[in-house]
């Protein structure tokens, strides 16, 4: 558990309600400070013990592990669809080499789940437990699972300088935890050296990767000028590893269907081509499992494109939509104002009297205006880059509002269930913010991309255990005004850094002495390390293995 220096007490005092009759629960719920689920929407435990019925405790649960999963499909879409283009196309305004934008912009959007669940578990004492078994949980997952699957999919060579580079960091930042953990205290230092760990790594990943271009080059040059002919080179870095980017793909298939002569819309119906979220050639082509999620999907997806611009620099006209552009100026200030904090600004009033929704509303109308009497439909304007930002922010509030969401339901399901934070963590929510990230590097994989697979394994969870400790813990002591203090929650919390710490140095080892040649022998070990500490853990919560 993580609480600051002033607090005098250090345990969740909502889990006494089980120990409760039924007539008593919703009283305690009521009155009881920890209890009180500021950072949602809903407050779950008061659903639970006082809107229903005790003997509804089951279809509770149930529905709430369906809501759950609808989360995870927000936070998931979000980042996917919308989150990461528009940091895409930030990174291409900005003019930022792939280095770079792989190692800053592409790492925030692929961990912004991670990370805002994370941030959202340390604002309050009672579920920073969340965010440690999150954080070494996710770790652990995709270290092992992710990572042994790869392996299984397409045995290869991994690079080995990157490969050894990506494990060194890690370890560092898991053993950092580790000390963290043992001395019990964060200061405001040490959780700025989080940040300025990552800042280290992103500088050696470019300098690393700058030194080795110009080797190759070099010794290229050198060796045309003897030969006079074409140089056939095996790389040593994953950057040489070629990849077709989604924005190609999708460059080809337009033109391949694109009429041979000029088709214009009318407004009003590309207003609703850009609203739909179903493809129909794509529909026809996909499986039926597909479908059924893509059904689940729609709806939100459908919700989304309402109120987030999406910037796509690889389509010829940027993915400009002139009427849906306008609407989002109109939409997206409306949601940020509705979701962000837990919708809090909702009924904000300005100097005690103008709603700030109104005024919100008014200036998206006013803005609107002024860009659809200006713009055409065919040509996007010259500040349409400015949409992208637009797009960034409204994301990153809707992604946090999910992930509050998340955390508040996993603390009631912890308290209803009888079960610690750090097993909530390590498990459903790690499961739940990592398996995209799964079957997205086992798609790559079986592409023919194993490499960046299992650099994207590594790359992406180095940023989320340093940001979301570091940013976590600064952000904690901006509310508190003093250090963080952080004690285990008991056993389990050891048995959680240990086996990643220990996953790290047998992967250290034997990838090497293997001469970095990852096979399946290989990934089934560490499918059977991940089930191991599973049981392990889950032993130690039931508290069937204890300290005697």
């Amino acid at each position: 558990m993580i609480r600051a220096a002033m607090s005098q007490e250090t345990t969740d005092q909502c889990d006494r309600v089980m120990n409760l009759t039924a007539a008593d629960r919703c009283a305690f719920v009521k009155n009881t400070t920890d209890c009180s689920m500021e950072d949602g929407f809903i407050n779950y435990l008061y659903l639970a013990f006082c809107l229903l019925s005790p003997n509804l405790t089951p279809l509770t649960i149930t529905l709430c592990i369906i809501w759950l999963f609808f989360l995870f499909i927000i936070l998931g879409l979000t980042a996917s669809k919308f989150f990461c283009p528009n940091l895409s196309a930030i990174s291409t305004s900005l003019r930022l080499t792939h280095n770079v934008a792989g190692v800053t912009f592409l790492a925030v959007g692929n961990g912004a789940p991670d990370i805002f669940s994370a941030i959202a578990a340390f604002s309050h004492p009672h579920t920073a437990g969340l965010a440690i078994g999150a954080l070494f949980g996710a770790g652990i997952f995709v270290t092992t699972v992710v990572a042994g699957s790869v392996s299984l999919v397409k045995p290869f060579a991994v690079a080995s300088r990157p490969f050894l580079r990506d494990v060194i960091f890690y370890m560092a930042a898991v053993f950092w935890t580790f000390v963290m953990l043992y001395r019990g205290t964060v200061s405001l230092a040490e959780a700025l050296g989080y940040l300025g760990l990552y800042v280290v790594y992103v500088l050696t990943v470019i300098i690393s990767a700058y030194i080795y271009n110009r080797q190759k080059y070099s010794v290229s040059d050198a060796v045309q000028n003897v030969t006079q002919g074409p140089v056939f080179q095996s790389s040593d870095s994953d950057d040489e590893v070629p990849y077709s980017t989604n924005g190609s793909i999708q460059q080809e298939y337009e033109a391949e269907y694109r009429p041979l002569l000029p088709y214009l819309e009318s407004t009003s119906q590309i207003l609703l081509n850009s609203l739909n979220p179903v493809d129909n050639r794509k529909w026809r082509r996909k499986s039926w499992s597909w479908r059924v999620f893509k059904v689940l999907k729609t709806p939100l997806e459908f919700l989304l494109l309402l109120c987030i611009p999406i910037v796509d620099p690889d389509k010829e006209d940027r993915n400009w939509r002139r009427p849906l552009n306008c609407l989002h100026l109109i939409t997206a200030p409306l949601a940020c104002v509705f979701t962000f904090q837990s919708g809090i600004y909702g009924s904000y009033l300005i100097q005690g009297q103008f709603p700030l929704w109104l005024f919100t509303l008014l200036l998206g109308l006013f803005l609107s205006a002024i860009v659809f009497c200006t713009t055409i439909n065919d040509c996007p304007p010259a500040y349409h880059s400015l949409f992208s930002l637009l797009g960034f922010v409204v994301s990153a509030v809707l992604i946090s509002a999910a992930a509050s969401e998340v955390v508040s339901l996993l603390h009631m399901l912890g308290v209803v269930l009888s079960l610690s934070n750090t097993v909530l963590g390590l498990t459903l929510l790690a499961w739940g913010n990592s398996i995209g990230d799964c079957f997205a590097d086992i798609t790559i994989a079986r592409q023919g991309y194993p490499r960046m697979a299992i650099s994207a394994c590594f790359g992406g969870i180095i940023f989320n255990m340093l940001f979301g400790v570091g940013l976590g813990c600064i952000l904690q002591m901006f509310r508190t005004h003093s250090e963080v203090q952080l004690e285990p929650e008991g056993l389990l919390t050891w048995i959680l850094a240990g086996s990643l710490g220990l996953s790290l140095v047998l992967s250290f080892v034997i990838v090497p002495l293997c001469r970095f040649h990852l096979g399946r022998a290989y990934g089934i070990f560490l499918l059977i390390f991940y089930v191991v500490f599973l049981l392990i853990a889950l032993l130690t919560e039931f508290g069937k293995i204890h300290i005697v």
